[in-house]
């Protein structure tokens, strides 16, 4: 059979799209959310300033509600997307705990294989942990925000100053997520640049992989 490659859709423009947006809003909710913490913090530590963005108290609650609000609109789509063309589905099921286990060791002995337009074991573990999180911290930042209104949910939580402690793990499990996250990218570099054109190379005869 012949090897030469061909060009294929490895990530069609909807994904590319949410993908970047959601990159940018997380960054400014990680950031502003640091400040806000730093203003009350909850544990014997604080975030350095270079790496918070507001430059006070207000302006930090300014930028976290706005990034919030274009988080959850870009979240949105992307699960409307993801449903109605079954790419959820596809892309992120089934995650078999072995399997996870499997390409986690070869990710750490170098050898994390990747086939164009598919995630690996690792990756669909990641992305499933990181939608939960996302519920949990919309949740939990409710409950927070409005903890009048939203009595119940901050009552679910087991309080004010508890939901504070469960959003701040729900972020710090985002933070691991994007670690990781980069982290694949640079031991597997060529699935970058198909996040941009949205096109990769690929063996003709490889039966398995995504086409849109």
């Amino acid at each position: 059979m012949s090897q030469n490659p061909s060009r294929v859709v490895a990530h069609p423009l909807v994904v590319r799209i949410t993908h970047w947006v959601n990159a940018f809003a997380m960054t400014c909710m990680i950031a502003s959310g640091w400040a806000i913490y730093n203003a009350s913090p909850i544990f014997a530590f604080r975030f350095p300033v270079w790496a918070t963005v507001g430059g006070w108290l207000g302006g930090s609650i300014a930028w976290h509600f706005a990034a919030m609000w274009l988080l959850c609109a870009n979240g949105l789509v992307y699960l409307t997307y993801g449903l109605a063309s079954r790419h959820l589905q596809r892309q992120l099921l089934p995650v078999h705990p072995r399997e996870v286990v499997h390409d986690a060791l070869l990710a750490m002995r170098l050898r994390l294989p990747h086939e164009t337009g598919r995630y690996n074991a690792v990756q669909r573990a990641l992305y499933v942990a990181v939608l939960l999180l996302g519920v949990l911290l919309v949740a939990s930042g409710l409950s927070i925000w409005k903890p009048v209104q939203f009595a119940w949910l901050t009552a679910l939580f087991g309080g004010f100053d508890f939901a504070r402690k469960v959003h701040f793990g729900a972020m710090a499990g985002v933070v691991g997520f994007v670690v990781v996250h980069l982290a694949l990218v640079v031991l597997v570099p060529r699935t970058l640049p198909p996040m941009f054109t949205g096109r990769a190379m690929k063996p003709r005869n490889t039966q398995k992989g995504h086409h849109a």
